[in-house]
């Protein structure tokens, strides 16, 4: 799995998931417990990880909605 994105915002992060979903890509997010432990403060992004097969498809569709960055 490879990370496409790394946020500290959830409600992007939640737009960036229902990308994916429409596009039919599977992915995971990582650190997402790390971040409920830390109180909320967003000192930890959260990383959206997709199958290394996919990749392609993932950074085309974000690409396409401008959202293929980090922040």
């Amino acid at each position: 799995m490879k990370c496409v994105v790394s946020t500290t915002n959830p409600v992007r992060l939640t737009y960036l998931q229902s990308l994916l979903d429409g596009a039919d890509i599977p992915y995971l997010v990582f650190d997402q417990h790390i971040a409920a432990l830390e109180g909320g403060i967003g000192a930890f992004p959260r990383r959206l990880m997709v199958p290394d097969e996919r990749i392609l498809a993932a950074q085309t569709v974000l690409e396409d909605c401008d959202e293929f960055y980090d922040d």
